[in-house]
């Protein structure tokens, strides 16, 4: 755990050999990457984290400022913990505040890797306005459901990312789990449209830098990601 002046940030790390810091997505925590850190058996040095509002970071944003910098400012915080130049991967919502990281240029990378970033404002820095009404439609049904009452409102974001059907088929025990991080999951969303991009702007990440998608996952999601990927020149 790392005490930091705007609280708390979730710090593990294992392993021996190159660093690599492994930031999870929304609804989850470092644990989440456990699978991949065994498939590596010991050979990075791995340090995992949690992002704000998650496991044992303190939430440092509001509704009323969920400015992407905040996200950047712990995750920044543990890159220096780690202590050396690091191989920076998010997943989701952690690959995007990992570009946030890269942009501000403040701790030394090495590389990035970005997993299905939710950035829907490249897609409408871009003109596709199909594609970033699809990001538009989903989050607004979900932050509206939510607001009304329903408790398993995050439903409509996680089956607009795995298909219909996806939220019903986890154990009760995950959907729980899913459900109680609402609040902090609607600030990422609140964060993610904040986050403006240009193709200016990602053009100066230089860095050698992976985009990555599921090729079954939503064409909204796809395309942004391909997006971010054309514009990072390395």
């Amino acid at each position: 755990m790392i005490e930091d002046i705007g609280g708390c940030i979730d710090y593990d790390e294992a392993g021996a050999g190159p660093t690599v810091v492994l930031v999870p997505g929304s609804c989850s925590t470092g644990a989440a990457w456990r699978p991949v850190m065994a498939q590596w058996k010991n050979s990075f040095r791995v340090v995992t984290t949690s992002l704000l509002g998650y496991g044992g970071t303190q939430e440092r944003r509001s509704v009323a400022d969920a400015d992407m910098a905040h996200e950047a400012e712990a995750l920044e915080a543990v890159i220096r913990r780690a202590g050396c130049p690091v191989h920076l991967v998010g997943h989701s919502f952690g690959g995007l505040s990992a570009v946030a990281v890269a942009l501000r240029r403040r701790v030394p990378l090495l590389s990035l890797t970005v997993a299905e970033a939710p950035a829907p404002e490249i897609l409408r820095h871009m003109g596709e306005y199909r594609h970033y009404l699809a990001f538009r439609t989903m989050s607004d049904a979900y932050s509206n459901a939510y607001q009304a009452g329903d408790n398993a409102a995050i439903e409509k974001m996680i089956d607009f990312y795995g298909g219909a059907g996806t939220f019903a088929s986890w154990p009760q025990r995950v959907r729980d789990y899913a459900s109680q991080t609402t609040p902090v999951n609607l600030l990422d969303w609140t964060s993610a449209y904040g986050f403006g991009m240009t193709p200016g702007m990602l053009a100066t990440i230089r860095i050698p830098t992976q985009v990555l998608w599921g090729t079954a996952r939503h064409p909204a999601a796809k395309r942004a990601n391909q997006l971010l990927g054309q514009f990072m020149p390395n």
